[in-house]
């Protein structure tokens, strides 16, 4: 299998405590400051985000969504370096009454394990040890 080309996006200070990250397409998101997420925040929607698309892609081809939201949670511990505990994604998804919706409701819960165990990039990095290197330009 061909190695991927790399994904990256690019951070600019904008003022004390307050970034900018811009990805290839010129998608803007701001972090930090008074209208940013916190990083742990980013990182929680994330792991959401990547699960709601793979469970999305599974369930919806069957039914459309009446609802469709995902919480990702976690606490934040000091003890032997900061980091998350606890973390936690829930699923809250909704479909119409009838036959559709039935095998998409059917779909949920296996669309949830694959995501987890093998589909989502972000969840399975967080959750293998995945090397980091910090360099210096």
């Amino acid at each position: 299998m061909e190695p991927t080309p790399p994904i990256s996006v690019h951070l600019t200070r904008r003022g004390p405590s307050s970034y900018e990250a811009t990805n290839a397409a010129g998608a803007r998101l701001p972090i930090g400051g008074e209208d940013g997420f916190s990083p742990v925040e980013l990182l929680l929607a994330a792991i959401a985000g990547c699960s709601a698309v793979d469970v999305d892609l599974m369930t919806s081809r069957r039914a459309e969504p009446e609802g469709f939201d995902v919480t990702a949670s976690g606490r934040k511990v000091r003890e032997g370096g900061n980091h998350l505990e606890d973390v936690e994604v829930v699923f809250a998804v909704r479909f119409p009454a009838g036959e559709a919706g039935d095998q998409a409701r059917a779909r949920i819960a296996p669309a949830v394990r694959a995501s987890a165990e093998r589909d989502c990039t972000v969840s399975r990095t967080v959750e293998l040890p995945t090397p980091i290197i910090f360099t210096i330009d």
